[in-house]
């Protein structure tokens, strides 16, 4: 039996999100402006797009690492990762 995993590091989808958003414009610009909102519409909306991805039987794996934006923490410190990213490339 497969145990939860103890932080959102230990998510492989949620950094390889955070990577592709350094390699990737789009998902850099679509991660940046969810990223850029204030906490409780950043929020609404990943708790949105997490329902939204649930009907549509998305990865689990994909959803559980969108949903780990909904931590106000979690969002801060992957804004931070992808916009150093960006001034590195």
């Amino acid at each position: 039996m497969r145990t939860a995993p103890k932080s959102v590091g230990e998510i492989e989808t949620f950094i390889t999100m955070l990577r592709t958003a350094c390699e990737d414009k789009r998902m850099y610009v679509t991660l940046e402006r969810l990223l850029c909102m204030p906490d409780q519409k950043r929020q609404a909306l990943v708790h949105a797009w997490v329902n939204d991805m649930l009907i549509a039987e998305a990865p689990r794996n994909f959803i559980q690492a969108v949903a780990c934006l909904l931590d106000d923490r979690v969002a801060e410190k992957a804004y931070e990762v992808i916009f150093k990213c960006r001034r590195v490339s």
